[in-house]
Order: structure tokens, then sequence, then C-alpha cells
């Protein structure tokens, strides 16, 4: 019985789900709330069903978060059970990024052998951004994950010609899209292809079969959608980052043709984000995605010769004091550095604690490789620029020439074999997304594990037909495996250029010299025995494998930077510039003493322009009103509409300023018009005519360094 478990049991794969698992959890526990906006809501869907159902962002259920809920429904169970942490709300990100790699293996290995299902699966665990997106509470992992059991449907309903396996697929797409909508839908054709190629049954039952499926996957896709916006707004929280408080519209619009086209991002409330400069965000609240960048702030170091130190993610991310008409102008990039830097020393100061701690700082990844949030320019070689090759596209270059051995035999007029068949669904999902991330406007690095499954797929099965063609073949196929060793090292070694500074020479001389000198024993000593060149070839294709191991490992070394907008990579430490979420995820104490002192029973403790000045109160377990949404510029509210809820007792403190997005001009215009200032002295224990120079003048630091104000509106 023993020996038939052994059998059973691949040690290889088990080792390589405990090395993901390793580099997915570690450390995890010791990032206190992770991604603040997300973690606060999950902290609002615990207070009871209605928050839950809506993914409302505050306990009140005044506006939701800017996604689906099905991945804070899957964070708030976690919560749930092992109460809210930092760790519990990334947990179920991090096991399905474990997942993932575990499903890679078995879609792999009937076709492809137990070799390539292997190094499949090793690829994915240390592709970059699959530990770095995986150590947060941002979706993208679990909407992979779910992609993938998509894909494990959809190769056992063709393998056994059963229809409700096909469905089931699709069904997995539905779900993804309430995940994060639009984005799930990029694996499709892949889905569509693969069927019609692969599937042994009659055109019209084929046709019936996909025409099911697809109708399963709109009706799961659109369902919570209809709902909500079927329900009276009067029933509902706002839909956050919507126009229209509309789901559908959030769906197709802001989370949908306005990513690939880059317009909309404007939206909500006008403005945008600059794109003319690959190294400032100016109005970054319309031009990032809600939740993924609510504070610009510096992270990382970027390479030498790119842009500058701490850049986070491909901008200089200091936000301008934008309304939601952004009629204010935005602010000079060396005044915002300034103002950083003064935040970064005020933000423990005047009774406030440090809310989220090292986990929501700038950090590790995102180099800055130009464009806007670190993401390239335009173009056919997108992918291979520095920001994005550091995190997808280490072995991308062997992939490619995996995938032309896998298809060199295909022919329109011969019957395809499984080995063609399952290489065109993987062609069928790199191409389209690899497309979109060439051409798209607005995207965020960590996106990119869109790209992985496809990758990894294509390097485990690629090698093993490589070297197939190497062992039988002659001429330029035989030629293919060390031809896509030395282009693979020698990009590695061209890519790890950019951060000598970082990371030193050591690294590039030795994959550079083991790489070069493996696919050369490949080229010239080409052996007939065959035992010999496999573990040559082995070696070289580990070889390669070693940066992206040590990049994927970076989080872990160097500690996790930004939960926020995650990636991985190497950084300078002790540079003095502020991180990520660095004073901008504290609390004021006294402020909130104050306020519960002089409540007469409101709804709200207070109200604020945009999320991320609410979100770490919410999560601290007070009533916190983002009047603006999370960029502050959802149009949520009028004039009239406020006065009447300041009439009914729902919140009487506005807290107002701090740099950042500072929401509707008319709602502030209203608010300084009908309030009375409160001396800063009160509620913050410094008075606000105190030195500016002094560290603790500007009492609850705002975006930017600014200091906020606090009105009380009593009509």
């Amino acid at each position: 019985m023993k020996k038939f478990m052994y059998k059973r049991i691949d040690l290889i794969l088990l080792g390589i789900i405990l090395l993901s698992a390793f580099l997915n959890i570690y450390n995890i526990w010791k990032n206190d709330y992770a991604n603040a906006y997300y973690t606060a809501a999950v902290k609002s869907m615990l207070e009871n069903f209605h928050n839950f159902f809506y993914a409302s962002f505050d306990p009140a259920g005044f506006v939701t978060v800017d996604k689906p809920p099905l991945t804070f429904w899957i964070q708030t169970l976690s919560a749930a059970i092992f109460g809210l942490h930092g760790w519990s709300v990334m947990l179920p990100q991090a096991l399905a990024g474990v997942g993932s790699v575990v499903l890679l293996y078995f879609l792999l290995k009937p076709t492809f052998g137990i070799t390539g299902a292997r190094i499949a699966s090793l690829t994915m665990a240390i592709t970059p951004i699959v530990p770095a997106i995986s150590r947060s509470n941002n979706i993208d992992s679990m909407l992979v994950f779910t992609l993938l059991i998509g894909v494990w449907m959809l190769f056992k309903g063709v393998r056994k010609n059963k229809a409700i396996w096909v469905i089931g697929a699709f069904a997995m797409i539905g779900l993804g899209f309430n995940m994060k909508m639009m984005q799930a839908f990029m694996v499709a054709p892949a889905f569509y292809l693969f069927y019609i190629t692969a599937a042994k049954v009659k055109w019209k039952k084929k046709i019936g079969i996909l025409a099911s499926a697809t109708a399963v996957m709109m009706a799961l896709s659109l369902s919570w959608a209809v709902v909500v916006d079927s329900v009276s707004a009067g029933d509902r929280p706002y839909m956050g980052s919507s126009q229209t408080n509309s789901v559908l519209e959030l769906a197709f619009g802001y989370n949908g043709v306005a990513r690939l086209t880059g317009q909309g991002q404007s939206t909500p409330g006008g403005g945008g984000a600059d794109k003319g400069n690959g190294n400032e965000m100016q109005a970054p609240p319309n031009g990032m995605e809600q939740g993924e960048a609510p504070e610009g702030m510096t992270s990382g170091a970027p390479p030498n010769g790119q842009g500058g130190p701490n850049q986070a993610n491909g901008a200089n991310a200091t936000n301008s004091d934008d309304s939601a008409s952004n009629d204010s102008s935005n602010t000079d990039s060396s005044s915002t550095q300034d103002n950083t830097n003064s935040e970064t020393q005020t933000s423990k100061d005047n009774g406030q604690r440090d809310f989220l701690s090292k986990g929501d700082q700038g950090g590790p990844g995102g180099q800055n490789g130009g464009g806007m949030f670190n993401t390239g320019t335009p173009g056919f070689f997108r992918l291979f620029q520095i920001g994005l090759a550091d995190q997808i596209s280490w072995v991308l270059p062997f992939a490619l020439f995996g995938c032309v051995g896998l298809l060199s035999g295909i022919r329109l007029r011969k019957q395809w074999s499984d080995e063609e068949k399952e290489s065109l669904f993987w062609l069928a999902w790199l191409g389209p997304v690899g497309v979109f991330f060439s051409i798209a406007g607005f995207f965020h690095q960590y996106y990119l594990i869109m790209l992985a499954p496809p990758i990894a797929a294509f390097v485990g099965a690629g090698w093993v037909k490589l070297f197939k063609l190497y062992q039988t073949e002659k001429g330029f196929k035989s030629m293919l495996l060390p031809i896509a060793i030395l282009a693979t090292t020698a990009f590695e070694v061209f890519t790890l250029k950019s951060y000598i500074d970082q990371i030193g020479m050591v690294w590039s001389i030795g994959v550079g010299v083991a790489g070069t000198l493996l696919s050369l024993a490949l080229f010239f000593f080409k052996q007939k025995e065959k035992r010999a060149t496999y573990f040559v070839s082995l070696a070289a294709l580990l070889a390669i494998l070693v940066i992206p191991a040590f990049w994927a490992s970076t989080p872990i070394i160097y500690g996790d930077g930004n939960s926020v907008m995650p990636a991985a990579g190497p950084t300078t430490m002790g540079n003095g510039n502020m991180k990520m979420g660095e004073g901008q995820n504290s609390i004021n104490e006294n402020l909130v003493s104050y306020l519960k002192k002089h409540s007469d029973g409101e709804t709200y403790l207070f109200a604020t322009s945009n999320a991320s000045s609410a979100a770490p109160y919410i999560i601290e377990g007070e009533t916190v009103m983002a009047m603006g949404g999370f960029s502050g510029s959802d149009p949520i509210l009028t004039t009239e509409k406020l006065e009447e809820m300041v009439k009914n007792n729902e919140v009487k403190y506005f807290l107002i300023g701090g740099g950042g997005p500072g929401g509707s001009s008319d709602l502030q215009t209203w608010i300084k018009e009908h309030g009375e200032e409160v001396p800063q002295e009160e509620w913050n224990g410094t008075s606000s005519n105190s030195d500016s120079d002094s560290d603790s003048n500007s009492g609850m630091p705002g975006r930017g360094g600014q200091s906020e104000t606090l009105y009380k509106v009593e009509l």
C-alpha cells in the first residue's frame, strides 16, 4: 500500500507546491491590513447581509467598492472564520495562487507528460508577478485560479465528450466576471476555439452546446449586476466609481472598454491622468484603478537610468488636490516630493497611530519603465520593456520558441493531434491577452498574471517538444532548443542591466555564463546518447529559471512593499523617501476622541471626501462617509442631498483637505459656507496658526502632506 501511494504521489510536484506556498504565504502575517480600501469593505461586509451582498465600502451602506463582490465574499468568509487581519483577507488569494500551480500541472500532464507538467507548474510558481499579487487582497490571483478551473472543466468535457463539463467551463468565466468584470472575458476566445477544434461531435450538436454554454456564461456574468441595477437607488449603496449608479455602466465602461482605450479614465468626475509624462501622475484619482492606488506616493528604487529614484510603479505618484470637476491645478512634482517627505515626518505625531504597517508601503516592486503606472509605452515590444518584462517576461522568449516547436508540424488539411489542439488553446489565451497589454491605455503591472498560465504552459510543453526535435530532427528544427536557451539568456542579461545598482553584476554574469555555455554545448556537442543531452538541456532550462525565481522571492527578501499595486523586484533600502501608504493609512486618535465626545448620535462619525481617508477609520470600527467614493469624484451627493442628511442628523462633522482627491468643489463650498471650522487645538492638540515648519502642525496630514480641516455643520 505504501509503495502504491509513493508511486501515486509526485514528490517533485509536492516540492513545487511547497515552494509556491512559501512564496505566496510566508510573512503575510506581517502585513496589518493590506489594501485598506478593500479591507475596509470586508470590515463593513461583516456587519450585515445588506453590506455583504452589495460589497459596501462603509458600514452604513453609503457606497460600494468598484468591483463585483464574489472575491470579497470569499475574503469576508475568511475574515469571519479567522478574524479581520491582513493575512486573513490575503489568505484566499495566496491559496488561489498555489491552486493555479497545481491545476496547471494536471492540465498539461495527460498530453505533454509528467516532465512538461512539472516544468509548467514550476514556471507558474516562480513567475514573479504570481506570488507578488497572491500576497495581497487584490482580485487577480483568485480570477486566474477560477479561469484555470474552467480550463480543467473544458479539457475534461472534450476528452469525455460531456456537454455538462463544457457548460460548466463557460460558467467559470461567468463567475470570473463577478470578480473583475470584463477581464474574465479575455480568455473566452480560447475556450471557443478549443471546443470547436477539439470536440468530437457533429457541428449541429457542437453549435448547440456552445450556444447553451454562452447563455449560461452571460446569465451568470450579468446576474448580480442586473439584480443590483433593478433595486431602487434609495434601497442600496451607490455603485462606487460609476457615473450613473449602475453596475452595467461600470462593467462595460470604466472596467471595460476604457481599459483598452485609456479613455474614460478621467471619469469619474473628469480630469484624468496625464499620459504625456511617464514619471508623473497628475490627477491620479481618475487615472488609477479604484482601490489599487489610493495613495499617491513614491515606491521602490528604479533601475539606474530609468527616470530617477523612488517612483511608484512608473509614476511619481503624488496626487494633486483635485475636485470632482478637477478645477484645481496639479501640484508641481518637486513640491509634491517635499510634501511627501513632510508627511513621512508627521505621520506618527499628534496622537496618530500607524494604521497599516510595512505591508501597504511602497517597496520592492515596480521599477520605473516609463509610461503610466510603470507599464511602458504601447507597442509591439511593450512586454519586453522594463517594468513589465521583470514581472512576467523573463522566459517569454523561450515560451515563444516552444510555441513554434509545438505548432511546427500543424497542417490545415491534416488532422491535428491533442498536442497541437491544446497548444492552439494556450496560444489563443496568450495572443489576445498579450495584444491587449501591448496596446492598452490603462492597466497595472499585476494584471499581467493573466499571461502567466499560457507562458508557463509553453515553457513546460515547449521544452518537451524542443528536446524531442533536438533529438530526432536535423537542421533548423533541431536547433530550436539551444537557440531558445541562448535568446532567453541574452534577454535576461539585457533586462538585468537596469538593476545593476540594486543587485550588482553577479546575477548577470552567472546567468549569462551558464546559459551561454549550456546553449553552446547543445549547439556544438550534439550527442547521440540521449541521457547526457537530456540533463544538459534540463540544466540549461533551469539556468534561465534562476532569475525569475529570485525575482519571485523579492517580496520575502525585501519585504512586501506595496499591497495596493503589487509588483516584484529588488529595491534600494534606506533611501529615506516615503513609501506607499506611509502616513496615509493611519488614524488620528485625538480626532476620534473629540468627535465621539461631541457626537449627538449621528449615523456617521464624520464625512470625508474620498475612501482613502475613510478606510483606516472604517477598519477600526468607525462609521465614516466617503462623500465621493474612492476617488472623491463619484457624483453621489448634491448639495441638496447633503443638506437633507445634515438636517436628518445623519452627519455633522466633515474632514476636508489633505491635498488628495478633494471631491466635489460644490460640496466643499457648501460645507465651508454653512459650517464652522473647528480649531485644530480642540481636535488635534495643535494650533492651526503654529509655525509652518513644525513637524506637528499639520494635524492628520492628508495626501500630499497638507493638513486637513474639520468643519461642523448644524442647520
